[in-house]
């Protein structure tokens, strides 16, 4: 009797121990049935591989394939491999591909509030957007705005304050923003419209060549780590740093709902969680990565960095306010993300007054 019970004991431990390494069970035959793998297709706005923009949806497609141990694929497609940069939201919404990374002010004809989960001019920088979006209810009031359209959105990077831009002519006072033809997006544009500019919308990869062909005669891209990657100092005289109209540039992946609705629990928080990682990550980057270009930019390639006089800076924050103002009486969403906004930035701003802006006074 004794070693018919150590016989039961043992085949049944090594039962369990065979059915969880997929074998077969012994007793009674069956199985481990194989978990489902679900392969998806990412695309974006930005050139295959671009530094920093670019390889935030590849470092995103990475972790989540390491993750989740092959369950979820995801094949990364640049602007124009399979859809054009402009066309990302639009591909994801009909489903086309399952994800999309870019930038929410390229869709403010779709939804105007949309430029306000990319950058508000004059507003919050990277930490304190951050800080909005996960714990101030940003990202609800986001996924509010685009749930008729069938996307989840999610921060996907931020590239922390951007520089003003490179210019074919000396601004010296706000009358030298007048016709000027200038790439530049989201409130932004609106506010250099109204400053007399021209604002022209324009995917990055043609920046370069209508600089140089007089098709543009400024430019607001990113900042050092991409500008000088793009050449920019070759096609444009003056590099303007005086940072206004984007303080920080919050990238989003777009999800198509049913796509991620589809996946277990477990895939769903495995996307979560490395959009968490790629969006803080890209952020580190660029803010290693602008220090240094910035020092290449100025020393290697004799590039003159300039701000906007005061007047220019304190006009263009005027008329930003009347944007803003304007928006929000002409569409009830803009007036409700711009009041959750408006209402963080307040309270969050007091405080780095006494904080982040101290320190960063007393460190000089």
């Amino acid at each position: 009797m004794k070693n018919q019970t150590i016989k039961a004991l043992f085949v049944a431990c090594l039962t369990l121990a065979l059915s969880a390494c997929g074998e077969k069970d012994i007793q009674s035959g069956s199985e481990a049935a194989p978990q489902k793998t679900y392969k998806w297709k990412l695309v974006t706005s930005w050139p295959k591989n671009f530094p920093g923009l670019g390889m935030g949806p590849e470092k995103f497609a990475k972790y989540v394939n390491a993750m989740s141990n092959g369950r979820l694929t995801i094949e990364v497609f640049g602007a124009g491999q399979l859809v054009p940069g402009f066309q990302v939201f639009d591909e994801v919404s009909t489903g086309g591909a399952q994800m999309g990374h870019s930038g929410a002010y390229y869709w403010k004809g779709k939804a105007p509030a949309a430029s306000f989960f990319a950058a508000v001019p004059f507003g919050m920088n990277a930490q304190e957007t951050n800080a909005w979006l996960h714990y101030g209810g940003g990202l609800e009031l986001w996924r509010e705005l685009y749930k008729p359209f069938g996307i989840i959105p999610m921060a996907g990077g931020n590239s922390g304050v951007q520089f003003a831009g490179w210019f074919n002519k000396e601004i010296k006072s706000i009358d030298d923003l007048q016709g000027l033809k200038m790439r530049i997006g989201g409130i932004g544009g609106e506010v250099f419209k109204r400053a007399g500019g021209v604002p022209v919308n324009m995917p990055g990869g043609e920046i370069f060549s209508s600089l140089q062909s007089g098709a543009l005669d400024a430019s607001e891209w990113v900042g050092p780590y991409n500008d000088n990657a793009f050449g920019f100092y070759k096609a444009a005289k003056f590099y303007y740093s005086s940072g206004w109209q984007e303080p920080q540039a919050t990238l989003e992946f777009l999800i198509n709902e049913k796509a991620f609705n589809e996946l277990p629990a477990d895939l769903q928080e495995i996307v979560t969680v490395a959009a968490r990682a790629v969006n803080q990550d890209m952020l580190d980057e660029y803010t290693a990565r602008n220090a240094n270009a910035l020092k290449t930019l100025v020393n290697k390639h004799n590039v003159e960095v300039r701000t906007f006089p005061e007047p220019v800076m304190q006009e263009l924050k005027t008329l930003s306010e009347e944007v803003i103002q304007d928006m929000a009486k002409q569409d009830p969403m803009v007036a409700k993300v711009w009041e959750s906004y408006q209402s963080f930035y307040q309270d969050i701003r007091e405080y780095h007054k006494l904080s982040e802006q101290a320190y960063y006074i007393n460190r000089q």
